[in-house]
């Protein structure tokens, strides 16, 4: 039986510290997979690595032995002391093993709720198992799964629709009041990372003007440069609010820098061109009472907040649906695994009819040394298709008694009928590279 077992970390159970000292680089990554291709106790493994997660996903044969081989694992590639990991980590098998790679998958695991970008991380992690030939065939119906799964609840519920999160909150309000971004003009106040996010979404959704000031230029220089924009000295602030249409201002000044009166003036010079204020800064940047002012629109952090808390409302209820489409993909999985398990009792058994076929083939052909090549080759077919005829309801019988709890006593009960021992025990068992040709094929036709 072909246990499975994931050990892994996440922004839930260890601070951003300690999940830096166990992410995986590239040529630690293609070692750790080496590694576990040279393993006896791992027949199959994948490694997701990200910002706010590990991952080491296992198959083989027992469970204590696949552990050990993981924290030898991460003792020689990562050279950590595994034991004091030991408190910060996640240990799952078997059917909660399954059903954490398809939670993750979908983005319900994610530190914000039904984000994408992990999907496409699951999939590079996949193919890269793929290419160092870590992949076999119950990893790859297992990734497979779950990316389908993670697919449909993107397709099929709203969990991903509504901002998760204060940045793009921030931009998904731009878009209400201008409609087009990409014809607008950009003006960042600091040069911090959440003017970095925000402007990072913008840039996204088509903005291609980009003003940046700071008061230290090297930094405003080094963010405008990123999104093809320009730097401007503090001093010249009045001259950019003139060109913008969006403002996003995180300065961390204790004091206002955008005044009521200073805003009116800006206003006037601008004949009444609407103007689209983020203050995401603690404390704020911006005087609450331009909100007054006609055509313009402030939104400070709390505003944000509020639209995000009831964004998350909206996706809790998505994720609801999320959770019965990966339980549905799940159970096709596990039905799958469990079929797979009488696969080799399935090949004993024609392999057992074949021989006998063949065997009793040739002694008749002997005896009908008058016939042509045209008829042997009928008799031959006539033969074959006996046997398959036969042997297609015990097949299929087979394959709904691997679905049965008790299905072990069913296989042994087999095994004696037919007497497969020989068979099972043979050279029909797969070897893990025939494994992995046939995963690789089967891929390729779908």
């Amino acid at each position: 039986m072909t246990e499975i077992m994931i050990l892994g970390i996440n922004h839930k159970t260890a601070p951003v510290e300690l999940r830096e000292k166990l992410s995986f680089s590239e040529s630690q990554l293609t070692r750790s997979l080496a590694f576990c291709k040279a393993s006896c106790e791992i027949s199959e493994a994948v490694i997701l690595t990200t910002c706010n997660r590990t991952e080491i996903y296992v198959a083989g044969a027992g469970l204590e032995l696949l552990q050990q081989s993981i924290m030898q694992l991460l003792a020689e590639i990562k050279e950590i002391d595994t034991a004091a990991l030991r408190p910060n980590l996640y240990i799952h098998t078997r059917e909660k093993a399954v059903e954490h790679l398809f939670t993750v998958t979908a983005g319900l695991d994610s530190m914000i709720l039904g984000e994408t970008q992990i999907l496409g991380q699951v999939k590079d992690a996949y193919a890269k198992g793929n290419e160092a030939e870590t992949v076999g065939a119950v990893f790859h119906a297992l990734f497979r799964q779950a990316v389908t799964a993670a697919k449909r609840v993107q397709t099929e519920t709203g969990i991903n629709q509504n901002a998760a999160s204060v940045s793009y909150a921030a931009v998904e309000l731009a878009k209400k009041i201008f409609g087009r971004l990409d014809n607008r003009t950009v003006l960042v106040l600091g040069a911090g990372k959440m003017s970095e996010l925000t402007l990072r979404h913008l840039y996204d959704q088509g903005v291609k003007e980009v003003i940046v000031v700071n008061r230290t230029k090297e930094r405003a220089d080094k963010l405008a440069h990123s999104y093809g924009g320009v730097a401007e000295y503090y001093e010249n602030r009045r001259e950019c609010l003139f060109k913008a249409d969006i403002v996003i201002s995180s300065t961390g000044a204790p004091h206002f820098i955008l005044e009521r009166e200073e805003m009116t003036a800006v206003m006037r010079t601008r004949r009444g061109k609407p103007i689209f204020l983020i203050d995401i800064a603690v404390p704020r940047d911006i005087d609450p009472r331009v909100n007054e002012l006609d055509n313009v629109y402030l939104y400070d952090i709390d505003d944000l907040q509020a639209v995000v808390a009831a964004n998350l409302k909206d996706r809790e209820c998505e994720a609801v649906k999320a959770r019965l489409i990966i339980k549905e993909d799940i159970s096709h999985f596990h039905t799958w695994l469990k079929t797979q398990e009488v696969t080799p009792l399935i090949a004993a058994l024609r392999h057992k009819a074949e021989t006998i076929r063949q065997s009793e083939l040739d002694v008749s052909l002997k005896k009908l040394a008058n016939l042509n090549d045209k008829e042997k080759k009928h008799v031959e077919n006539l033969t074959r298709a006996i046997v398959n005829r036969i042997l297609k309801e015990p097949v299929l019988r087979i394959k709904e008694f691997a679905l049965e709890d008790r299905s072990e006593v069913f296989v042994t009960s087999l095994c004696q009928l037919f007497d497969l021992t020989e068979e099972l025990n043979g050279h029909l068992a797969p070897s893990r590279e025939d494994e992995r040709v046939g995963a690789v094929a089967e891929g390729g036709r779908q």
